[in-house]
């Protein structure tokens, strides 16, 4: 297994080709590199890195979704990084076969004072996803659209950056959503008033309310793109003043080529017996008043003590009330009156139980030879006997 195929892809402007292997790009550009293996049918993953280093410079991003599919190496350089040629390498993995191949990419970042871009514009468009935006005829659609609106000399792709890694929430898996994409582009003439709409009071209060403002050069991008245009950021580096200010000299600053002199090994010694005591002493103090106070007041002055006796008492009075309760005797109503059995006219036994606390009491009781009650004669059949 071969890595077969290393393609250009995005602004042609963005990587110039010398020699196998050797890329050379310029910080004012975005530069996209397609990683393919030579069978489509495999599972290839690719690993990418700094010669030397186990990740990849922080320009620089890689993303791959599946392993069926195409890995996007693609990155913009800062200003730093001028001058230096960075090598970065590419390691394939076929996940059937088990086979690896290793390719070293070069990667040489020139200037770019010869073709400044001090107006630059961010998009961020909805519908579609960084590795989408990075294919040439995408971007080149997107780029012919921007130019179309700005009207300007050169443009180039600067940024191309995905929303995920400015803190964008991943998409659900419906309705065919995208991450979203930001892509910031840079010209050489001022901003055309189409992008100026987005400034104006209305506009901004609209975006506000989270409505969508209108612009009138929408339509340009709405076949293909779908931008938000309440995110646009419009840059005018030519306006931007320096910040930097230079250092005056005064006191408590050390000229130049002075030294720090640290104080000598002959210091006299502290004895921090004192200090240890008075640290330990005084909390130590204030802890055994609090104690004493607190004892003072639980044990000394105990006002509670007649209450305590108080309701003792009361619920001793309370008990002896409900023991003399249960003992009483209590004059059943009339509808108590005895049962009698209809065959043979026995009295029924009692069916209540000695405690007056149940409340299972039946509504007819049986007679019971109790003060304060009239007795009922029964009645007698007549006859011979």
């Amino acid at each position: 297994m071969q890595l077969s195929r290393w393609w250009e892809l995005g602004d042609p402007c963005a990587w110039t080709g010398q020699g196998r292997g050797t890329r050379r790009m310029s910080p004012a550009t975005t530069g996209t590199f397609l990683l393919t293996g030579e069978i489509s049918n495999d599972p290839i993953t690719f690993n990418t890195n700094l010669m030397g280093y186990p990740d990849r410079p922080g320009w620089l991003r890689y993303i791959q979704r599946t392993p069926y599919s195409d890995g996007v190496l693609y990155g913009s350089p800062t200003a730093e990084n001028v001058g230096k040629p960075t090598i970065i390498e590419i390691t394939a993995y076929n996940r059937r076969t088990f086979e690896t191949a290793r390719h070293n990419l070069i990667i040489n970042i020139m200037s770019a004072e010869d073709f400044p871009l001090p107006y630059q514009a961010e998009f961020f468009i909805k519908n579609m996803n960084v590795e989408e935006m990075l294919a040439s005829e995408v971007l080149g659609d997107f780029l012919g659209a921007v130019k179309n609106v700005w009207q300007p000399e050169r443009l180039n792709a600067i940024n191309i950056t995905s929303a995920l890694d400015r803190g964008g929430r991943v998409p659900l898996p419906i309705n065919d959503m995208k991450e979203g994409v930001y892509v910031m582009v840079g010209a050489d003439v001022p901003f055309s008033s189409c992008l100026r709409e987005v400034e104006n009071p209305q506009n901004q209060l609209r975006c506000s309310q989270e409505m969508e403002p209108v612009i009138t050069c929408d339509k340009k991008f709405r076949t293909q793109f779908y931008i938000d245009w309440c995110k646009i950021s419009l840059v005018d580096k030519t306006k931007q003043v320096s910040t930097y200010q230079e250092v005056i000299r005064g006191e408590g600053i050390l000229p130049d080529g002075g030294e720090y002199k640290p104080p000598s090994d002959s210091l006299k010694s502290r004895d921090y017996y004192t200090d240890f005591l008075i640290t330990l002493a005084v909390p130590s103090a204030v802890a055994l008043v609090l104690f004493l106070i607190l004892a003072y007041i639980m044990c000394c002055r105990r006002e509670g003590v007649i209450q305590l006796v108080h309701h003792s008492a009361i619920q001793k009075s309370t008990k002896e009330l409900r023991d003399m309760s249960k003992n009483r005797e209590i004059a059943w109503p009339l509808s108590t009156l005895p049962v009698f059995h209809p065959v043979t006219g026995e009295i029924i036994p009692p069916l209540h139980t000695d405690s007056y606390e149940s409340t299972n009491m039946p509504l007819m009781q049986t007679q019971q030879n109790l003060p304060h009650q009239t007795q009922i004669p029964q009645q007698q059949t007549t006859g011979k006997y």
